[in-house]
């Protein structure tokens, strides 16, 4: 498999186009000369980022899509062939947060994430399969999260779903080997991305709870989108199974590796801990 994918003159795929790690994929990718099939649930928020990127002389395209819903994701793929041809690129990159422990998530609330976060996911890559194979060569981009390779308390359903990623993308990713099409899965840790602000929380979730949960959003969430983006194209350029983007996610990682039992305990520590004014 060739090494290294060039975007310029190639179409990318992008699902939650419409803010954060998505929009500042969109930005990069059209700044490589790529032509961009831009989705995402918001359609306000996505014609944004595309009139953004008209000054650029490449084709984009927006579609409004919700990746829980067959349909639209069937449509969407009829319409990237029809405007676009082979796809060169898939960035399933669209998903939701849902706070909480497991005993206050309702079953419902958990089927909502997971059929957005996980099987939005494979129902993309089912759809666009298709249209992968009709490229030269393609990356097929599943975005995952640190949470899919530690598991903290209060993340039951979206560790779930993170780690599901992570497991189709390998497991596809040892199917496809040897044909034209690579996988990469993206581990983002903490990115300034709208993801907290708009996450399900419990309906009993108190105002204490609530202001804490901002407060360790506003300390984590730290790294520019645009930083992020940049770190998962040189990556998906150079073809690699695994992107970890950002210091805290790459520590993490290593603390998982080296301690897959007894990490949480180091995290809890640390946690505690006193923080400098």
């Amino acid at each position: 498999m060739t090494r290294h994918l060039d975007f310029k003159g190639r179409t990318a795929v992008i699902t939650g186009a419409g803010s954060g790690i998505g929009a500042a994929l969109a930005a990069a990718l059209a700044a490589r000369g790529a032509n961009l099939a831009l989705a995402d649930i918001n359609e306000a928020r996505l014609q944004e980022v595309a009139d953004a990127l008209k000054s650029n002389e490449i084709k984009v395209t927006t579609h409004k899509v919700d990746v829980a819903d067959k349909d639209q994701i069937a449509a969407f793929a009829e319409a990237v062939e029809h405007e676009h041809g082979a796809v060169h690129g898939l960035f399933n990159n669209a998903g939701v947060a849902l706070g909480g422990t497991f005993d206050r998530v309702k079953d419902d609330d958990f089927e909502w994430l997971m059929n957005i976060n996980f099987y939005g996911v494979v129902r993309m890559t089912r759809a666009f399969m298709p249209l992968l194979k009709q490229a030269d060569m393609a990356q097929l981009v599943n975005v995952s999260s640190i949470f899919g390779i530690v598991a903290p308390s209060g993340q039951t359903a979206y560790s779930s779903a993170k780690f599901a990623v992570r497991g189709f993308s390998n497991a596809l990713m040892h199917e496809l080997e040897g044909t034209s099409i690579g996988v990469t899965t993206v581990h983002p840790g903490g990115v300034n991305t709208r993801i907290a602000e708009d996450a399900k929380k419990p309906e009993d979730m108190t105002e204490a709870e609530l202001a804490a949960v901002k407060k360790m959003a506003k300390e984590g969430l730290v790294m520019p989108p645009p930083e992020a983006a940049e770190i998962i194209l040189r990556g998906v350029e150079r073809r690699l199974p695994r992107v970890l983007v950002g210091k805290d996610a790459h520590t993490l990682a290593i603390l998982e590796r080296i301690f897959p039992i007894k990490y949480w305990n180091f995290i809890k520590k640390r946690a505690s801990r006193p923080q400098a004014d």
